[in-house]
């Protein structure tokens, strides 16, 4: 077992761009506009050119060729071009690790994202925050790698069953990924909204009182790890979640979306 604190101690905590961390502040600042997100994004060229790219592809869904950071947002919104450059400074700040399948980690961790954004939407919650919980929840298993390689592998064994490693971990962390990338997010100062909701993904029941985003994270998690174009696997769900959560079974069924529409954007 091991404590956040010693954990903490022993890991290289991963550096974001300067960019990045003025990102984070926008999202506690209800008076972040456009302009303000897109000045941002363009004190870093590299970055810049990734969204372009991503703007300008099928998946974006335009058109039109996408000439600018401004013809973006205004297309897609600010919050999603914001989520958008987030989650490429998350995946620049991780370098490959052996023994890890990044593919399969990002890809897992997309899907996690559009999950929640999806459940977000059921009930009227911030859709890119949920994105933004979502994305990130895995990220502390990255962690666990630096200190404990022996343990990473025991967490990642296959296959990736629902709930598995949230299992794989109490057992032999005594902690969760989602606790373990709160920690993360406290240091790099995001919004105290998004650190609770990662500290009750695992447990969502547990935490009192119940964090709606945390329950929503929960579920996403679950559905990530079981690819299925199938609505009835719904019906796998932790009932007692879907019913604090308020989530209408009948929205959820007709609406359930593809797990390949998750795979490369918010």
């Amino acid at each position: 077992m091991i404590s956040l604190t010693t954990l903490f101690d022993d890991v290289k905590l991963p550096t974001i761009s300067a960019v990045a961390h003025a990102l984070i502040e926008t999202l506690d600042d209800d008076d972040a506009s456009a302009r303000n997100v897109a000045a941002i994004i363009a004190r870093d060229p590299a970055l810049t050119a990734k969204l372009m790219r991503l703007a300008n592809s099928a998946r974006f869904g335009s058109r039109r060729n996408v000439s600018s950071l401004d013809e973006a947002i205004s297309l897609a919104g600010m919050a999603h071009i914001r989520t958008l450059a987030l989650a490429t400074c998350f995946s620049d700040a991780f370098p490959a690790l052996p023994g890890l399948d990044s593919d399969e980690f990002w890809k897992s961790s997309m899907a996690c994202a559009g999950y929640a954004k999806w459940l977000a939407g059921g009930i009227g919650l911030d859709g890119s925050e949920a994105w933004l919980a979502g994305m990130m929840l895995r990220l502390g298993e990255l962690l666990v790698y630096q200190v404990d390689p022996t343990t990473f592998a025991a967490i990642e064994q296959l296959p990736h069953l629902p709930g598995g490693r949230w299992e794989r971990e109490q057992r032999l962390l005594g902690l969760s990924e989602g606790q373990i990338t709160a920690e993360l997010g406290r240091r790099w100062n995001f919004p105290d909204k998004i650190v609770r909701a990662l500290e009750n993904s695992s447990d969502p029941m547990a935490g009192h009182p119940f964090c709606q985003l945390g329950g929503i994270i929960h579920l996403a998690s679950l559905l990530a790890d079981t690819p299925s174009d199938d609505p009835a696997i719904l019906d796998t769900l932790p009932a007692e979640v879907v019913d604090t959560l308020r989530l209408s079974r009948e929205w959820m069924s007709v609406r359930f979306p593809s797990h390949a529409s998750f795979s490369a954007e918010p």
